[in-house]
């Protein structure tokens, strides 16, 4: 008997959430690029002379792999702040004041402390707003919303998404936030929570992302899952047994050279 096909496994799926950091939009390009801009106008800037030697000396020395790297610790603090946080425990705090405060903090370990004025500091830590889309997201996305209501489940806050979502042309319908249920992914909340914000049952919500992980916790309150692979951005190494094992129970997997949302769609019978 042959195994069945993506529609069929999706024949009762009302409703696609989505992560979007990194699944939907290209944070490593914008971000990077961002950080090497600021960098650059800040050397040209009047009032680049008047820091401290040392500043000069230390921000004309940082290369822009080096930004790279900047970047990467960054999105990595993120990841820290996400896992560490408890709900009725943490005091609630947002995606933008979480990337605002650890900008500072990575400019001190840089020791690049004072190079940039409070205002050149909140403009550079709204980047997060203004994301690239993958190519294939926005189409994808326009085409998959003719069948399903399409979402974002995302650990951002909804004003951030919503700038994403415009600046990207993305075409989500719903916008569904942590900040909604006042707890961050992977907490039980965020996967429950927005299945009934869309008024559906959890088996028929499809949870699509970029991160193994992240899929296994929908898949543990009966989502089910598309897995889209993106550059850089799966935490499990392919070696991982994690990795493998995902491999069995991912209910639709798409690889890096297949298209993303738009071969989503294209197995989906769209």
């Amino acid at each position: 008997m042959s195994s069945p096909s993506a529609a069929e496994k999706f024949q009762h799926v009302k409703g696609l959430t989505f992560d979007v950091f990194g699944t939907a939009v290209d944070w490593r390009t914008t971000v990077t690029d961002a950080l090497i801009q600021a960098a650059a106008d800040k050397a040209k800037s009047p009032e680049f002379s008047s820091l401290p030697q040392d500043l000069q000396t230390k921000l004309n020395s940082v290369t822009k792999d080096s930004w790279g790297d900047f970047a990467q610790e960054w999105r990595n603090s993120y990841g820290k702040f996400i896992l560490g946080f408890v709900p009725g425990k943490t005091p609630w705090k947002d995606i933008d004041a979480h990337h605002h405060d650890s900008l500072l903090e990575l400019l001190d370990k840089w020791h690049l402390s004072g190079i940039y004025s409070p205002e050149e500091l909140e403009k550079l830590s709204k980047v997060w707003h203004f994301l690239a889309p993958w190519t294939d997201a926005s189409e994808g996305l326009h085409t998959l919303g003719k069948r399903f209501v399409v979402a974002t489940l995302s650990n951002g806050n909804q004003s951030l998404l919503a700038d994403l979502n415009e600046f990207g042309k993305l075409g989500f319908q719903r916008l569904i936030s942590a900040e909604d249920f006042r707890a961050y992914k992977p907490n039980p909340a965020t996967y429950l929570g927005a299945c009934k914000a869309l008024g559906f049952e959890p088996s028929q919500v499809a949870m699509v992302a970029a991160h193994l992980g992240d899929l296994a916790a929908a898949r543990t309150h009966g989502l089910k899952t598309i897995y889209v692979e993106r550059n850089r951005e799966e935490d499990w190494d392919p070696e991982d047994e994690r990795y493998r094992d995902a491999k069995g129970w991912v209910d639709l997997w798409i690889t890096q050279e297949e298209g993303g949302f738009i071969e989503v769609a294209r197995r989906l019978g769209l």
